[in-house]
């Protein structure tokens, strides 16, 4: 197989919302705010930490004024970066399907929104970055998801081809980087977002990782 695999990372490969939410949570406290519960931002985790953060300030109390936004968020990444996998683990079948695709032959590498030092400590910690040929994240370049060049940057590291690449997330942002690059795309259930998966307009939705190399299949060919 000389497919090209991009994944998406969070919601995706690894459920990171109770290490996102516990930095969350220790700035609010911070803050002398309430706590906030996981079924109330998760739709919100693949939406960035910046969005989170205003979001629960709004939801506990006042909006934060905007020239502390900055100073908040600092705060948050801080936190985060320190306890960045406490709790995060992998989805059911991740492992075992990525081992699976790269003993086939497939060239596997993940493109998020994350930030690039965030995404490299998280693979690490995990044990998951030994899988991946290219790992891109926010900051690598100018542009980030859903803008069709950094999926191509991604598949040319990889030494792949556009005609046999394909896009795996969950999210809005992800089908719309896979329709801008001209890919198809898988779209996970389980992941972060707001909106029914099977309503994002992926090619194929599914509620199992491990059905990724079936899928992938059919669609390409």
């Amino acid at each position: 197989m000389n497919t090209s695999f991009i994944f998406d990372l969070d919601g995706t490969l690894v459920d990171t919302a109770p290490d996102l939410l516990g930095a969350l949570n220790a700035v609010l406290l911070r803050e002398g705010r309430p706590a906030v519960d996981i079924s109330d931002l998760r739709h919100l985790v693949g939406h960035g930490a910046r969005a989170m953060l205003v979001e629960a300030m709004n939801m506990t109390g006042a909006a934060a004024p905007d020239d502390r936004l900055s100073g908040l968020f600092d705060a948050f990444i801080t936190h985060y970066r320190a306890h960045i996998a406490d709790e995060s683990r992998t989805f059911p079948d991740v492992e075992a399907t990525l081992a699976q695709l790269v003993a086939s032959g497939a060239r596997l590498g993940v493109l998020s929104n994350k930030p690039q030092e965030l995404c490299d400590q998280l693979l690490a910690a995990l044990d998951l970055a030994k899988y991946f040929t290219a790992i891109h994240g926010a900051g690598r370049y100018a542009y980030t998801k859903p803008d069709a060049r950094v999926f191509h940057h991604v598949v040319e590291e990889l030494g792949g081809t556009d005609a046999k690449s394909i896009m795996i997330g969950d999210s809005a942002t992800d089908v719309a980087t896979a329709r801008a690059a001209g890919a198809p795309v898988i779209v996970l259930t389980y992941g972060y977002t707001p909106e029914p998966a099977h309503l994002l307009g992926g090619d194929a939705v599914t509620d199992h990782f491990a059905d990724v190399p079936m899928l992938a299949k059919k669609l390409l060919g």
